[in-house]
């Protein structure tokens, strides 16, 4: 990526947030960020839904609102029917009202295999951007969703679980991070950082967040909160590709007490896909981000570790 150096760049891909921050006016600043990927579940309104909500999340991670957002699309025109990429469309097209966002447009291409997301533009305020780097030894982190949508849909996808089996994952998937983003607001400032997790699971999207810190964490394995089943799903093997990956790549950074699980030391490394913020936020302002989380109803509101002063991007898993 090029360096840049407008003054109007106020966050681009160096700090590895979760979207592109660039300010129009003292008040206003646009929120730009693009996902999209191939299906993780059989039915097409639900894999549409599940892209949206998962483009929509790097906004809200910002601590922006969305405004608006243009599809990506490939499809294979010769294999599989419009009408499931009308249904693809539609669920995005509904994520998107749920978000109060407009969907103006966008772009296909034939592909062999199909795939589907967004780019999405929100808004914030250029003095309540919330960024990965400004955490501080001493935070709370709380996490909004439960792990283990990776296992669950690869479960799915090798036949180990059924669609009735994976409808928490999939509601988890579809569920918007604005009652978490309200949340944030609500805390008066406590917050210092957040993001989403998504693709490089948790450990690893917590892993960058304490690198450009600055700081450690410990994480009490105990209160990360799970989905259903998702424990029983690593021990027959429903373990994805990236999954592995992260694994491989965060080992250098994360110790794990002998007493955690095989089992969960693989969900904390766990690719997800529209998963929920994980923020630091100052401890006295913990238990009123707990509250206000309670009260926008997200999926959970649990606290799982604190940051400390130590060896940059460390975590130590308990």
């Amino acid at each position: 990526m090029p360096t840049l150096t407008d003054p109007r760049i106020l966050v681009d891909a160096s700090t590895r947030d979760d979207a592109a921050v660039y300010q129009l006016t003292p008040e206003r600043a646009i929120v730009a960020t693009v996902d999209f990927f191939t299906p993780i579940v059989d039915d097409a309104y639900d894999f549409g839904r599940i892209a949206a909500a998962n483009a929509f999340s790097d906004v809200y991670a910002m601590g922006g609102t969305p405004l608006l957002a243009l599809n990506l699309v490939g499809w294979p025109r010769d294999t599989l029917p419009y009408e499931l990429l009308g249904e693809v469309l539609r669920g995005g097209a509904d994520i998107a009202r749920e978000a109060g966002a407009f969907v103006l447009g966008g772009h296909s291409v034939d592909d062999p295999e199909p795939k589907y997301g967004m780019v999405a533009i929100g808004e914030v305020h250029p003095n309540r951007i919330v960024t990965l780097a400004r955490a501080r030894a001493g935070d709370a982190l709380v996490l909004t969703k439960p792990i283990g949508t990776g296992i669950l849909s690869t479960a799915l996808k090798r036949d180990l679980a059924t669609a009735a089996e994976i409808a928490p994952a999939v509601q988890s998937m579809t569920t918007l991070n604005a009652g978490a983003a309200r949340a944030m607001r609500a805390t008066g400032g406590g917050v210092h950082a957040a993001t989403d997790v998504t693709g490089f699971g948790l450990l690893g999207h917590l892993h960058n967040m304490l690198a450009a810190s600055g700081v450690s964490a410990e994480i009490d394995a105990a209160a990360v909160p799970l989905l259903p089943q998702a424990v029983e799903l690593v021990a027959r093997g429903a373990i994805p590709g990236g999954t592995t990956r992260n694994r491989e790549a965060l080992a250098p950074h994360v110790t794990f007490d002998p007493a955690v699980t095989e089992a969960m030391r693989v969900l904390l490394f766990d690719a997800q896909t529209s998963g929920g913020l994980l923020i630091a936020v100052d401890p006295d302002r913990a238990n009123t981000l707990l509250g206000a989380l309670q009260r926008e109803g997200t999926p959970v509101a649990a606290r799982i570790g604190r940051l400390a002063r130590g060896v940059p991007g460390a975590i130590a898993v308990r």
